[in-house]
């Protein structure tokens, strides 16, 4: 059973045909949170729903810091296919042949990145972009250990073989729950000693930033 307050509906973009329908059916259920296709800053205020805004063009891209300071919108996510398509290319990655085959294009990079930056600028979500060859788990797998450690707190699926993979990825390991709280525990004997700010730990530097790591690793234990 889906449960609504975990469940993200897809909608068309707007100016086509059946987003208002989308919308009108969406409205009539108990779902309220909806992934607006192709969005961009032309996006009419969506009342009484909460908004991923899914950057999937050069207008959408542009506009992602605009998106991300709505008061309706919750998360951005990012696209490839569609944004280079926008763009009039033909591939968001290198193909068989070039300088880094499955690996994305310069230009998807910094569309991922601009996303990220401007979802974490607004303290939004951001999402990670499918992987569309369904059987490369292991570029999968690379794209979502990337994604954890870059700043993303999802990354979508395409299939559902990817969900077990992609849940691995962001599950922290043993070894690196174990190491955050050596960390936090450190600091709080820092803290409890009179020391205050930086200090050492196995001789390494320990800061407000590695603190911050650590903590993010251990809400995803838990998450």
């Amino acid at each position: 059973m889906l449960v609504p307050e975990r469940t993200i509906v897809r909608v068309n973009p707007p100016g086509t045909p059946d987003h208002e329908a989308d919308l009108a059916a969406v409205r009539a259920t108990p779902f309220r949170t909806v992934m607006v296709a192709k969005a961009d800053a032309s996006l009419p205020a969506l009342d009484g729903l909460d908004v991923v805004a899914l950057c999937e063009t050069a207008s959408g891209v542009v506009d992602a810091a605009a998106l991300a300071r709505r008061d309706d919108v919750v998360a951005l996510m990012w696209g490839a296919e569609d944004l280079v398509a926008s763009l009039g290319g033909t591939s968001s990655r290198f193909g068989p042949g070039e300088r880094a085959p499955g690996v994305y294009r310069d230009v998807a990079r910094q569309a991922r990145s601009t996303v990220l930056l401007a979802a974490g600028a607004a303290g939004k979500q951001a999402i990670d972009a499918v992987h569309l060859d369904i059987a490369d788990l292991d570029g999968l797998r690379a794209e979502a250990v990337d994604a954890v450690a870059s700043g993303f707190a999802a990354t979508a699926c395409i299939h559902p073989r990817h969900v077990p993979v992609i849940r691995e990825a962001y599950a922290p390991t043993p070894a690196e729950v174990a190491r955050a709280e050596a960390v936090l525990a450190a600091a709080a004997d820092h803290e409890a000693g009179g020391g205050a700010g930086v200090f050492a730990l196995d001789g390494v530097m320990v800061d407000e930033p590695v603190l911050r790591h650590a903590r993010a690793v251990l809400s995803r234990a838990v998450g």
